[in-house]
C-alpha cells in the first residue's frame, strides 16, 4: 500500500483536524472557570448524589461541554495519523494553552482605563477590572492540574488505542474509541483535582476528592459514549473525502506508526 501521509489532502486533513483539537482544547481551558447546575439546566428537579459520606448536586464546568468532542478528535487523529499524530496536537495544544494563559495574566495586569471598570455597571458588573481578572485569572494550581491531566490522559489514551486496534484490528471502532477513554479519563478525571484541590490551596478531604472525580468521570464516559454516533460519521465522512483506497492505506499507516 502506498505511503499517503504526503498526499495534499492528506494535509489538509490533519490541518483541520489539529485546528479543530486544539480550539476545542483551548475553549474548554478558558470557559471551564464556570460551573453550571445540570439540573437546573435541564429544568428537573437535583438529583441529589451520596457518594463517600458527601452529597450535593450536579454541578460540573462549562468545559465539560468540550471536552467530549475533544476525546472524539483524539480517536480520529488516532485511527487516521497514529500515535505521532496524537502526541504533537496534544503537545501542540498544550503549548498553546500556556500561552493563552500568560497572555491572560499579562492583560489582568495591564492598568485599567478609568472608564472602562465601570462601562458595564447598567449590566450588574460595577468593576468590569475584578470581573475580567476572575474569569480570566484562574489560580495557577487549577491550570497545572488541568494541563498535566490532559497531557497524561492523551499519552496514555494513545497508548490503549493502539494495543485494542492491534487486537481488533479494522473492526470494532467503538471499543478502541471507548476503551482508550475510559482507561485515559479515569486517570484525567482525578489528577487534575487532586493537584488543583487536594495540593491545592482548598486541601479537599478524600471524601471529596472521590467523590467529585468519581462524577465527572461517570459524566466523561456518559457522554464518550453518547458521542459514538459522532465517531462513525466524521470517520466516514472523512473517508468519503479522501477515498476509500487512500483513507484505508492512511489508517493501515497509522497502525503500524
Amino acid at each position: 500500500m502506498p505511503d499517503v501521509s504526503h498526499h495534499p489532502r492528506t494535509q489538509r486533513l490533519f490541518l483541520v483536524l489539529a485546528t479543530f483539537f486544539v480550539a476545542n482544547a483551548l475553549l474548554a481551558e478558558f470557559i471551564g472557570v464556570k460551573i453550571f447546575a445540570l439540573e437546573d439546566t435541564l429544568g428537573i428537579d437535583p438529583l441529589r448524589w451520596n457518594l463517600f459520606g458527601e452529597s450535593g448536586s450536579l454541578n460540573f464546568t462549562a468545559g465539560t461541554l468540550l471536552w467530549p468532542i475533544v476525546f472524539v478528535m483524539t480517536d480520529v487523529v488516532n485511527e487516521f495519523f497514529g500515535k505521532r499524530g496524537v502526541r504533537f496536537i496534544s503537545w501542540l495544544a498544550a503549548a498553546l494553552i500556556v500561552y493563552g494563559f500568560v497572555f491572560a495574566y499579562v492583560a489582568i495586569a495591564l492598568a485599567p482605563a478609568a472608564w472602562w471598570v465601570g462601562v458595564a455597571t447598567g449590566q450588574g458588573v460595577p468593576d468590569y477590572q475584578a470581573a475580567f481578572a476572575a474569569v480570566f485569572g484562574q489560580g495557577l494550581w487549577t491550570i497545572a492540574g488541568s494541563l498535566v491531566a490532559f497531557m497524561i490522559g492523551q499519552l496514555i489514551d494513545v497508548g490503549v488505542f493502539h494495543r485494542i486496534r492491534a487486537a481488533t484490528g479494522e473492526r470494532m471502532v467503538w471499543l478502541r474509541a471507548t476503551g482508550s477513554t475510559a482507561v485515559s479519563q479515569l486517570v484525567d478525571s482525578f489528577v487534575v483535582l487532586y493537584i488543583a484541590f487536594v495540593l491545592g490551596p482548598q486541601q479537599w478531604p478524600t471524601s471529596l476528592f472521590l467523590a467529585v472525580g468519581s462524577l465527572n468521570y461517570v459524566y466523561k464516559m456518559a457522554a464518550a459514549i453518547a458521542l459514538i454516533p459522532l465517531l462513525y460519521l466524521v470517520r466516514r465522512a472523512i473517508t468519503g473525502w479522501l477515498g476509500a483506497d487512500t483513507a484505508k492505506a492512511l489508517r493501515e499507516h497509522a497502525a503500524r506508526d
